[in-house]
């Protein structure tokens, strides 16, 4: 896991080779929707996304970013609402301010802080604004800019991480040398990583206290709701490869003593309980980071034993939210195909919680026992809606998304499966909005990343857009998925792609045995793990018309000495491959050893920049298919990330994609009309 801060209350996601944005709606039935039109790719500009989301002290209003689309400027454009609770009024904070995020009330309630850049090209400062009027004022003027920060509970300071600026260039012919020392970083590292630490700056103005110093990298915080302990999660050095050994530990401010946690690493921060007894974290539960779920602890802060508070439920788990009285917490996760939460008390049984099908992305809830989330339904994008604790009883706040929401969707059923190795396979599958009954339609596989992703019911405008073509769209849930629990979850160690291929297949076989494929337009597609699914299924099964592999792993060498995560990867293919005879496996589990034997044509897609999956694997596979005759297309994005950043060139990926299988499936339309 790359050595990060996270905002407060913003869900865990596995750090692994997931891009959550490929997912698939669900909804009930096989009826289409009575609106006007279908949606397209080009409907991506009417679509409101709503990130971060904070309450007030006494829960009465929520601060709420939203962002559009500007395909003109290619960015996004972000605007801090506040928004009624009660009534859903709101008003414009910041309008139209690039690059705004991570709202904090202040204790009494009167200021709002944010993260925004000063200067455009800059790193983000925090600044305060007067609730009731007044301009925003900058409060903080870190060198390398904050990375996350959070209120001290006197609201007088505040606690930040900032990196550790360059050094200062050498003098004379020294200042030529560029040199530095690799660690465990990427293939993109240019220059010697820094570290992040933790500083005090105080709200009246004046110097920045530094606080931590050496080698280790702050990458998360929390401050006691009686302002005497922080809670600080830490990586032992800068190098991204070092996420999997990430700790946290105690230190009070008065005495300035530190006391560590004194659990297994890898460790993710939660919160502390509003009567401060205790810090909620997440760790994994079993010694392969990630490829186990993870569960949710317990750590008294007055010192004491560990207490698992989850260990009755069986997922991955994370988004903790405690609720005032300090005796229980909400927390997420993925249930096969359903998002759901758990209620979960100190004492007692947890309480498994479906919110309409609302997959739930932040949540807070008020003094007074108001739960209020940001969330998409299976046919509406993210909105903002509230509920009584215990009730759960949805009230949409928020009509963002109403015109997408308005259009005419194809429906989704969850699929279920017996599959291989006496596993109770499912997935999502969701049909073309204008489905006749007894017809045969051509089938797109939209396989997720992580390997420890989900298919859950979420909205998803591609995958409308896609059966909106008359396409069937299927997102199976494959062995190391996150939807299962560990047994599930682990199967895919040492395993890669022999087991999740045979779980995507037999998953394929259920649908054409419903009688509702055509058989000679089946395409495979998907980005990063599902990349690698991709390549391997192109690579051990035929009958596939067409495949698009985006920011494929098709070399685990090369993940395990390029990518930002590196020796991660180990965890799941027993160890380094450069111990004993643990090359071949490397190789054997690696699409590359059998690309030899693709013949679908096939669109690779990947960004030049992309440190989580190196773009070196998309050009081994490249030349694999040209080398072999194989009709291929490889389009590169000359763009940092796992996937683009900007609007324009993720509708391009978008659209590349679609046409690519459009292309194909019309090309063995016509050969089967003439007979070929």
């Amino acid at each position: 896991m790359p050595a990060s801060i996270v905002p407060r209350h913003r869900h865990r996601v596995p750090p692994a080779l997931c891009f959550a944005t490929i997912l698939v709606a669900l909804g009930a039935g096989t009826a289409s929707h009575a609106q006007e039109r279908s949606v397209t790719l080009d409907d991506f500009r009417l679509e409101t996304q709503v990130g971060d989301l904070a309450l007030s002290p006494d829960g009465t209003q929520a601060a709420v970013l939203k962002a559009v689309r500007d395909y003109d400027e290619n960015r996004y454009e972000e605007t801090l609402v506040l928004l009624d609770v009660d009534t859903g009024e709101e008003r414009e904070l910041t309008p139209h301010r690039e690059g705004v995020g991570q709202p904090a009330w202040s204790p009494d309630g009167t200021l709002l802080a944010f993260r925004a850049p000063a200067v455009e090209g800059e790193g983000p400062q925090v600044f305060v604004l007067p609730v009731d009027g007044g301009e925003a004022r900058q409060v903080t003027r870190a060198e390398e800019g904050v990375m996350a920060y959070q209120w001290a509970a006197d609201g007088a300071s505040l606690f930040y991480g900032s990196r550790d600026p360059q050094p200062k260039p050498a003098e004379g012919e020294e200042r030529h040398n560029r040199s530095f020392e690799v660690g465990y970083n990427s293939y993109l590292t240019r220059s010697a990583p820094r570290s992040t630490h933790l500083w005090r700056q105080p709200l009246a103005g004046g110097e920045a206290e530094r606080l931590t110093e050496g080698e280790e990298s702050l990458t998360g915080l929390r401050v006691s709701p009686d302002g005497r302990t922080l809670a600080l999660s830490y990586t032992p050095t800068p190098h991204t490869g070092s996420g999997i050994q990430q700790r946290v530990r105690f230190v009070e401010l008065e005495t300035g003593s530190t006391r560590e946690l004194g659990v297994e690493p890898p460790v993710d921060l939660a919160d502390f309980s509003p009567d401060g007894r205790w810090l909620a974290f997440s760790r994994p539960v079993g010694p392969e980071p990630y490829f186990n779920p993870s569960g949710i602890f317990l750590a008294p802060v007055a010192g004491g034993d560990v207490v698992d508070v989850t260990a009755e439920i069986d997922r991955d788990l994370g988004g903790v939210e405690w609720l005032p009285d300090s005796q229980s917490m909400l927390v997420t996760g993925t249930d096969r195909t359903r998002a759901v939460m758990w209620h979960v008390p100190l004492e007692g049984n947890p309480e498994r919680i479906e919110l309409e099908s609302l997959e739930v992305f932040t949540k807070e809830v008020t003094p007074d026992g108001q739960l209020v989330v940001v969330g998409s339904g299976p046919h509406r994008p993210s909105e903002v809606y509230r509920a009584e604790v215990g009730d759960w009883e949805l009230t949409r706040l928020t009509s963002y998304n109403e015109e997408l929401a308005g259009m005419r969707l194809g429906e989704v059923e969850t699929v279920s499966w017996d599959g291989p190795d006496g596993f109770r396979q499912d997935g999502v599958l969701i049909y073309p909005p204008d489905y006749v009954e007894g017809r045969r339609y051509p089938l797109v596989l939209n396989i997720h990343g992580g390997p420890m992703g989900a298919s859950t019911e979420r909205w998803n405008l591609v995958n409308q857009a896609m059966a909106a073509r008359g396409w069937l769209v299927f997102s199976p849930n494959y062995r190391g998925s996150s939807t299962q629990g560990r047994a599930f979850q682990t199967a895919v160690i040492d395993d890669a792609g022999d087991g999740p291929g045979r779980d995507v297949m037999s998953g394929i076989e259920a649908l054409k045995d419903r009688g509702i494929v055509d058989e000679d337009r089946i395409a495979v597609s998907g980005w990063s793990y599902g990349g690698y699914m991709t390549a391997w299924l192109t690579a051990h099964y035929d009958g596939w018309a067409a495949a698009v592999a985006g920011a494929a792993v098709t070399d685990w060498f090369d993940w395990y000495s390029m990518a930002d995560m590196n020796v991660w990867a180990g965890f799941g293919l027993g160890g380094s491959p450069w111990l004993n005879d643990n090359a071949e496996n490397y190789w054997r589990q690696s699409p590359m050893a059998y690309a030899h034997q693709i013949r679908t044509p096939t669109l690779i897609l990947s960004t030049t920049g992309d440190e989580r999956v190196t773009v070196s694997q998309s050009y081994k596979l490249y030349h694999a298919l040209k080398d072999n005759g194989v009709e291929v297309s490889f389009i590169a994005y000359p763009v940092g990330g796992h996937f683009p950043p900007d609007p324009v060139h993720q509708r391009d990926v978008y659209r590349r994609w679609a046409d690519w299988i459009a292309d194909h499936f019309g090309e063995v339309a016509a050969a089967t009309e003439s007979g070929a």
